[in-house]
């Protein structure tokens, strides 16, 4: 269940040659090697971020964006529907809107998962041609890499299509009918950082415009930077598991954006923070990707993803606390429909690892289907292994797919070399390392499933089952403090490839409670030589189950640190996983 990481030995003397304690250095270690460099995880810089300029086709896009606000043209912002797309939209509105393009010429596009798909979808570009408001040229973000046959029936249309995006481009090339397209994992693209989220190219991109619009005197150059924006980009980097070990540049717009969040200057910032924490100081990547992007998305699961633009671009703290409410309400919904589906998906996860499956592949034909990216994540997570979740898709005759991997195993190689040694068993596919997207024949899913056996066991034969928990040692009372936790966090942003530290501890049970609305958690007070600490331990318990523990009992912890503020500050524990280690005297 939970092993001790491994570390990089010379990196964990360069730490200590730095002054890093003895267990920051073991953390440090354990999650970059010796070929990444040191300084730019410990301090990473946004004044060493690669040029936007080093982006293939960003001149193109740029040049014809100068010209669609230059001669007053309505431009149609089109996004995907999740954190990382909605987060894009945003970025590029407020930056439209800040070259001087007004509301009345910009229109918004954002997919239906349920009804549409991902991307430049069919049913979307319908909508949009029949529409009154039909723009001139239509800026994408986060997806339209795959979308050659739409982006043509746009083109036909008379309107230009800049496609803006980070997912791994097909093997045919970038949409050949795109008038730009800006993607850093396009092979003839020379950025050097390929694993950037789509809100940061969208980003890149309009900061460029801005120095173009600056140049040909279009704009004054007093005119702000996007700096500023830079709050959306750390939301929508977070949300898409993009790796914050492998890219300083990752690391750089979280940490900025963090600190631009906490401020508060926007009303949908103001809101989060009195809805989901105590204090600013609790506001990090981890809080984003698991409390605030979830609100977001869950929108895009179960509704229509335009709520979750309106609430990042509140103008009053009343039209956010709104939004929020209603985001807050679809979450609980999907938490709700993902239980079940996760129930249902567990036995017969443990079925196919059972009988030698590398890679899951669940079918739950009733289940929801915008939940199945979460379900595939959560099996993923139990069971060490890349998994994907089937349900019925909107096609008759088919079944959709999101698959959620596990370190070094990329889910769109995959994909790709299935697709090439059985052409016709992916109707469509897409997406990037860590999670793909995609629609196979039902009748196909046998033949599917083997083939990917085959590729993956050829691929990754010194790949295993992942254990599900990697500790960073045992700690001392001396480090849990207030002040060695705050000490510890000021070395994140922790995330996806550089992930929060977590370690394993042996406490006595002082006392116990049942909490939460569905009875599922438990509230602890933990003993620990000699001073006691506050600890939940999350979804510990099925429904009107009685607790695992009781007062006495000495528990052995996977864990990670926070501060809690509640009621003032102290050190939290948030418990992982927990075993019985003995059964206990609760007046010892």
């Amino acid at each position: 269940m939970f092993e001790a990481r491994l570390i990089d030995t010379s990196v964990f003397a360069e730490a200590r040659s730095r002054g890093l304690d003895p267990v920051m250095a073991r953390i440090i270690a354990g999650r970059i090697t010796s070929e990444e460099s040191l300084g730019s995880v410990l301090n990473p810089q946004l004044q060493n971020i690669a040029s936007p300029s080093l982006l293939k086709d960003i001149k193109n896009a740029t040049d014809r964006l100068r010209l669609a606000i230059s001669n007053g043209e309505y431009i149609g912002v089109l996004t995907d529907y999740d954190a990382d797309g909605l987060t894009s939209h945003a970025v590029i509105t407020h930056a439209l809107l800040r070259f001087g393009v007004s509301e009345k010429q910009i229109s918004h596009w954002i997919g239906h998962r349920l009804e549409d798909g991902y991307g430049i979808s069919e049913t979307l570009v319908d909508r949009l041609l029949e529409s009154e408001d039909t723009p001139d040229i239509v800026i994408s973000a986060d997806c339209g890499s795959s979308d050659e046959s739409q982006i043509a029936r746009l083109k036909n249309a008379g309107i230009d299509v800049i496609v803006t995006d980070h997912h791994r481009v097909s093997d045919d090339g970038p949409p050949k009918s795109a008038y730009a397209v800006v993607n850093p994992n396009r092979t003839d693209c020379l950025y050097p950082d390929k694993a950037i989220a789509g809100c940061l190219v969208s980003w890149l991109v309009m900061s460029q415009l801005r120095q173009e619009l600056v140049d040909c005197g279009v704009l004054e150059g007093t005119i702000p930077k996007l700096g500023d924006l830079l709050d959306y980009v750390a939301l929508g980097t977070v949300a898409d598991c993009v790796s914050l070990g492998l890219s300083e540049t990752n690391r750089a717009v979280v940490k900025a954006g963090l600190s631009l969040i906490a401020r508060q200057e926007r009303p949908c910032w103001q809101v989060a923070i009195s809805q989901l924490t105590s204090s600013p100081k609790e506001i990090n990547a981890e809080l984003l990707a698991f409390q605030l992007a979830p609100r977001l998305n869950a929108r895009g699961r179960i509704g229509h993803s335009l709520r979750g633009y309106e609430y990042l671009s509140a103008s009053s703290v009343v039209e956010a606390t709104d939004a929020f409410t209603d985001l807050d309400a679809d979450n609980k919904k999907r938490r709700k429909i993902e239980k079940a589906m996760v129930n249902r998906a567990k036995p017969l996860a443990r079925r196919q690892c059972l009988n030698g499956g590398l890679v899951l592949c669940v079918v739950l034909e009733n289940g929801h289907a915008g939940v199945q990216g979460i379900v595939a994540s959560r099996i993923a997570e139990i069971e060490g292994a890349p998994t994907i979740v089937f349900t019925t898709g909107n096609d008759t005759g088919t079944l959709t797919g999101s698959m959620r991997s596990i370190p070094e195993v990329d889910a769109k190689a995959l994909l790709d070399q299935v697709n090439n040694n059985r052409p016709g068993v992916l109707i469509r596919y897409g997406g990037h390392t860590g999670a793909c997207g995609m629609t196979i024949p039902k009748e196909e899913i046998a033949v599917f499933s083997r083939e990917l056996q085959e590729v993956y066991r050829k691929t990754y034969p010194w790949v295993g089952r992942k254990t599900r928990f990697l500790v960073d040692g045992e700690l001392l009372t001396e480090h849990l403090t207030i002040r060695w936790v705050e000490y510890m966090e000021s070395f994140g942003p922790f995330g996806r490839g550089f992930d929060q530290p977590l370690f394993m501890g042996i406490f006595q049970v002082v006392s116990v409670r049942i909490v939460g609305q569905d009875q599922t958690h438990l509230s602890l007070r933990l003993r620990f030589e000699g001073r006691e600490l506050q600890a939940i331990w999350f979804s510990a318990l099925e429904s009107s189950e009685p607790a695992l523990v009781q007062s006495g009992d000495w528990i052995k912890c996977v864990y990670n640190l926070t501060i809690n503020t509640y009621r003032g500050q102290d050190v939290s524990l948030t418990i992982r996983y927990a075993e019985l280690e003995q059964k206990g005297n609760p007046d010892a």
